[in-house]
């Protein structure tokens, strides 16, 4: 087992990409919070790893619920070791200039303001603990970014340039702050990041542009997830890991 003893919080935990980190830190000898808005999802997903895992309805968001989260792991497994980001919002493929403004500052408030809530929570925790790992979900789309996607691109920009600077001003206090950046992946969002119908033709154009002819998978991000999560990766701290069959070469 890899991180035996740990304990995780997961934010976006009942599907995607934050169902499979879930999985595979349990099935290493973690102990996870799930923690996700859809409750029902998380409920399945603790449910089907067992005792290592609770469930937690989280708006990353809202600054009382991400505290709460934290405290709830607490509570439940005496301690956290790694907070993982991975809750993640996008508006549809579409001209910058047809995006509202509610749905932007969605997009933000999800993939930026919740690292910042989520910072304001559990660095006080690390510190008092004497370290910590906290992992962000970024992606692909701010290192490569794709027409019809920009203040989504924005938002991931935010979230690699913010894990950089993260890890260079808590380094002291023995946190390490990392990133991966999936490529599109099979999860509930693909449509929106296509804008188009998820048909064979229209995925094949996006496959055309990812050197290993498929998307990132949750076992993907889960293995790299494991890796920066792990003792292995002691000495790494603000690194930004392509998840993405060569997307960004």
């Amino acid at each position: 087992m890899r991180i035996p003893g740990k304990v995780a919080v997961v934010t976006g935990a009942a599907s995607g990409f934050g169902e499979g980190i879930a999985r595979r830190f349990a099935a290493e000898g973690a102990n996870v919070v799930v923690a996700d808005v859809n409750a029902e999802g998380a409920e399945r997903v603790a449910g089907d790893i067992g005792d290592a895992a609770a469930a937690l309805a989280t708006d990353v968001t809202n600054r009382a619920q991400v505290h709460a989260m934290i405290d709830f792991a607490r509570d439940r497994f005496r301690r956290i070791d790694i907070l993982v980001n991975n809750a993640g919002y996008t508006h549809v493929n579409q001209p910058m200039l047809d995006v509202d403004e509610e749905t932007f500052d969605r997009v933000f408030a999800v993939n930026v303001k919740a690292i910042y809530l989520g910072a304001l929570a559990a660095v006080p925790v690390f510190r008092e603990q004497g370290g910590g790992a906290i992992i962000n979900i970024a992606s692909t789309a701010g290192v490569r970014p794709r027409p019809g996607l920009t203040w989504y691109n924005g938002s991931k920009g935010a979230a690699i340039t913010l894990t950089k600077s993260m890890a260079v001003e808590l380094a002291p206090d023995n946190i390490r702050v990392n990133a991966l950046n999936p490529v599109m992946g099979e999860t509930g969002m693909l449509e929106r990041f296509m804008g188009m119908p998820n048909t064979e033709e229209n995925r094949a154009r996006f496959l055309a542009t990812i050197p290993m002819g498929r998307m990132s998978r949750p076992s993907d991000v889960a293995a790299a997830a494991l890796f920066l999560a792990s003792d292995d990766a002691e000495f790494i701290t603000g690194a930004t890991l392509e998840v993405d069959g060569g997307r960004c070469v």
